[in-house]
C-alpha cells in the first residue's frame, strides 16, 4: 500500500485542539501562523489548508 495523500504538519494558534501523533507548530498569532503556514508549504513541498481561524494543515497530494 502506497500512501498518496497524508497531513505533513498542523500550524495553530491552539495547540489544544490538536491531537496527538502530529508535527505541530504552536503560534503566538493569526500574523505568525499565515507566514508558517506559507513558509512550510515550500519547504515540505505541501498545500496549506486553513480550516478555521486558528488551524492550517499542510498536506501532501
Amino acid at each position: 500500500m502506497v500512501l498518496e495523500k497524508y497531513i505533513l504538519a498542523v500550524i495553530t494558534t491552539n495547540p489544544a485542539k490538536v491531537p496527538s501523533g502530529a508535527t505541530v507548530f504552536s503560534c503566538e498569532n493569526k500574523e505568525e501562523m499565515d507566514s508558517i503556514a506559507a513558509n512550510l508549504e515550500a519547504i515540505l513541498d505541501g498545500i496549506a489548508h486553513a480550516l478555521n481561524e486558528e488551524l492550517y494543515v499542510i498536506v501532501k497530494h
